[in-house]
């Protein structure tokens, strides 16, 4: 094994870490908005992960997939700052 397959090994292994500490915060949560936050935090870490994974591999078939959860990620951020707001809103 050369130094750079130890380092995706260890960013595999870290991303792994994050994702079930984010998942662990997702179902402890208290709030709706910590739940949102954390689901948008494993888009992110999901994002990440495919991005070493074609990093990994020298295959880029895997971009628009990349791309497609980035975009999705960030759609339901908006949508979730949207849902603050109104609720903010309503309550006075």
């Amino acid at each position: 094994m050369n130094p750079l397959d130890y380092a995706y090994t260890v960013t595999f292994v870290l991303l792994g870490a994050a994702v079930l500490l984010t998942l662990y915060r997702l179902v402890r949560g208290p709030s709706v908005m910590d739940r949102l936050v954390c689901l948008n935090a494993v888009s992110v870490l999901l994002v990440t992960f495919i991005a070493v994974e074609v990093a990994l591999r020298g295959d880029h078939a895997y971009i628009g997939l990349v791309i497609t959860f980035a975009l999705l990620g960030f759609i339901g951020s908006l949508t979730a700052a949207r849902f603050a707001e109104r609720r903010a809103h309503d309550r006075g």
